[in-house]
């Protein structure tokens, strides 16, 4: 049976906090903590008791409602106060917002132990408790909204005498919770990474608990707040919130146990029929249409839409989930994730990345436990109707073609194509194949997502460049993987192939050799490749004689373009910033790349406690992000001269000067590139089969000679000859 409670009406607004209150402490002391204007109130004068009377309010003690010396009795009707009331400044105006006009003042109410600041607007609240309200706040037509004296706003903390087992907790990655973690105001998808990984070092997750519990005050009684110019109409429930400045908020059905961030400069909006608990909402965050969040982060400048629903998840930055499922995933910025079918299940997927309508990843069912996991790099792009198996793992910029995957998949080169032939029974992967057949997406990618970051703090230097330590990394492993291959196959029908047993070493150099001297007779070869599927079935590598100096080139020019980007005066003064250049394993920490040495010792820092909370943390990141430009030319440097296969004590201006001037012939490559995959759209007679002409298309499209992103490239190549010309010059190259 409900367990109802029948206590008497003079209780009502008073003995909020229900744990033994600190000696010399009313129930109002950190109320008064929150609120430091409480000394610009004053009581009720005879008169104006008398007119509030006269309006039809009531209060059971009027010698505990304080008011400004600006307060209109006039303006205040029709309400019923409990407790301990402060009101600040009444005047005869009346506040618009999005054409809602309404008078100053209080309405229609039921009113429990609030603070309003100036100039509020209260009309039609059924129930508002321990709540403490800005100026010019707008509350119109709101059943419930209230605070209980344990409110944690949605963070992952217990309250004084609560029990462990009513922390709300994220279970990340992983169905089973073996990655769940406390969610906290504030947190980034770095430290969301940090914490769903590394779960054998016992020290390390023993310090994330501790620096979430230590940022929070575990006492009881805190009010809920609602920042100036916030607006809030037409909602049902709203309970354990607390709000931002200048946030919106319109027919939400159910808000519960939220921390909603907003301010002027990233203001924060919650729409019609929408329904969130246990949760934290960054700046500037959009929510809207039906959406239904449980357990979730929303990091700054993300968007739910559409019916979208986000459970136990993390969603990046300047991110967007649209009519989708997501589960029991981490989401690193710049995420899209369109269409009603859409369903991502335990997954790490690190940014950059675009769901396809249908694409199903991870089911609940293709294994014995729900304890499977997707991993995917940068750049991620399942297409149309996709389904994949866990535990699989793609490497950055992995498409994925059309295509039931019934086998766990782990893709180790980047910028694939991965197509399931069924027709010949083999799964086949094209390596470099955004280079070669889609230019212009993955250049306009790098460009766009620089040009939409929104956020207003940007603790975290965030890599949106395809060509980037990570990428590149991956690179050089492909280069080992397409080299170990075309050995294999040559090997494999070589009629003088030798007798003895051939070493690994010896049939990548094999591989290397045809590769780079023999391209025609490695397009005759059929390239299989292992360790990327777990099935019996063969996995092909096609078109490798041309991805495979694509790669090497396009590495040199990652080396080049970080040389050009460090501005150095000369070239001595470059000499100096690379003479220990080297190659260096890296992550992707929340979308910011770290080599692997500096996480390691993030990690032995917090472990030492000389890194003793989130806020520190954060300073770490910024501090890193400032070497970063840094440590990216070291990794460019020594990837360039690995290419070139010379000791950075043998490179010479001749070389540099050399490679420099190359490097235009690759940008001109890639320039015309760009335009040649997007005029494709334009010259494809089915492309062209819903206008009646040309003038039509372009009306509708736009004109490719009119493409401000192909327009810019081309721009940019001149401004990169010049640049180079200069460098040489300058240097004396």
């Amino acid at each position: 049976m409900n367990n109802i409670q029948k206590r008497p009406l003079s209780d009502l607004g008073y003995n909020f906090i229900e744990t033994t209150l600190p000696k010399g402490k009313d129930e109002y002391y950190l109320r008064n903590e929150q609120w430091s204007r409480q000394d610009q109130y004053r009581r009720l004068t005879a008169y104006e008791v008398e007119a509030l009377v006269r309006n039809d309010n009531t209060s059971d003690d009027w010698n505990i409602i304080f008011v400004s010396n600006e307060f209109n009795p006039q303006l205040v009707q029709h309400c019923h106060f409990f407790g301990m009331v402060r009101i600040g400044k009444l005047e005869p105006y009346y506040l618009e917002f999005h054409n809602l006009r309404m008078p100053v003042g209080l309405y229609n109410s039921t009113i429990c132990a609030c603070d309003f600041g100036d100039n509020v607007v209260v009309h039609n609240v059924n129930y508002l408790s321990h709540y403490i309200l800005g100026n010019e706040v707008i509350v119109a037509n709101v059943n419930e909204m209230a605070t209980t004296d344990y409110a944690k706003f949605g963070n992952g903390i217990l309250k004084d005498g609560e029990a462990e087992a009513g922390r709300i907790h994220m279970e990340l990655c992983n169905e089973n919770g073996g990655r769940s973690v406390m969610p906290f105001d504030g947190m980034l998808p770095g430290d969301a990474y940090l914490w769903t990984r590394y779960r054998d070092d016992d020290q390390l997750q023993q310090q994330f608990k501790v620096f979430t519990e230590k940022q929070f005050d575990k006492r009881r009684g805190y009010y809920g707040m609602v920042g100036d110019r916030s607006v809030i109409k037409n909602c049902k429930m709203i309970k354990d919130v607390t709000i931002g400045t200048d946030a919106y908020l319109k027919g939400a059905n159910k808000l519960k146990n939220l921390t909603i961030n907003s301010s002027s400069d990233a203001s924060s909006q919650i729409g019609e029929g929408c329904e969130m608990v246990n949760g934290i909402v960054g700046y500037g965050c959009r929510v809207f249409y039906g959406v239904k969040a449980v357990r979730f982060v929303m990091a700054s400048h993300s968007q739910l839409k559409y019916g979208a629903r986000l459970i136990n998840s993390y969603l990046g930055n300047n991110a967007t989930i649209s009519c989708c499922e997501v589960l029991n995933s981490l989401i690193f910025p710049a995420h899209e994730q369109h269409h009603n079918n859409s369903f991502l299940c335990a997954a790490l997927i690190m940014g950059q990345s675009n769901m396809a309508a249908g694409a199903t990843i991870g089911s609940n069912h293709n294994s014995r436990g729900a304890d499977g996991e997707i991993i995917a790099g940068r750049g991620f792009w399942p297409g149309l109707c996709v389904s994949l198996k866990h535990n699989s793992k793609f490497a950055s910029f992995t498409l994925i073609s059309k295509g039931n995957y019934m086998s766990e998949l782990n893709i180790n080169i980047p910028f694939s194509l991965v197509l399931n032939d069924e027709h010949d029974n083999r799964l086949k992967i094209m390596p470099g194949y955004w280079f070669m057949h889609n230019m212009y997406a993955i250049a306009r990618n790098s460009w766009k997502y620089v040009d939409r970051d929104k956020r207003t703090d940007k603790v975290q230097l965030i890599e949106y460049d395809y060509l980037a330590p990570d990428s590149v990394e991956e690179m050089f492993q492909a280069l080992a993987v397409m080299e170990l291959a075309t050995g294999k196959a040559w090997y494999a029908i070589a009629e003088n192939a030798p007798k003895k047993e051939l070493t690994e070493k010896d049939i990548r150099k094999k591989g290397k050799e045809l590769l780079l001297n023999n391209p025609e007779e490695v397009a005759a070869l059929t390239i299989l490749a292992t360790g990327m599927e777990n099935s019996s079935r063969e996995v092909q590598l096609l078109k490798v004689q041309k991805a495979y100096p694509l790669f090497r080139e396009l590495i040199v020019l990652y080396g080049i373009k970080n040389i050009i980007a460090a501005n150095k005066p000369s070239y001595l003064a470059l000499q100096a910033a690379v003479k220990t250049a080297k190659r260096t394993d890296w992550l992707n920490i929340g979308g910011q790349l770290m080599k692997a040495e500096t996480v390691a010792t993030l990690k032995t820092k917090i472990k030492k406690n000389k890194i003793s909370g989130w806020p520190q943390l954060h300073d770490a990141y910024q501090e890193i992000g400032k070497e970063y430009a840094a440590d990216k030319l070291q990794h460019a440097v020594a990837s360039l001269l690995e290419i070139k296969d010379l000791a950075i004590k043998n490179l010479t201006t001749a070389h540099l000067a050399q490679w420099l001037t190359d490097s235009i012939e690759t940008m001109e490559w890639i320039t015309s590139n760009i335009r040649r995959s997007r005029e494709k759209d334009y010259k494809n007679p089915f492309r062209q089969l819903a206008y009646e002409n040309e003038k039509e298309m372009n009306a509708v499209i736009g004109s490719l000679e009119d493409n401000s992103f192909i327009n810019q490239t081309i721009n940019d190549l001149e401004e990169y000859k010049t640049r180079v010309r200069q460098i040489i010059n300058e240097w004396e190259l």
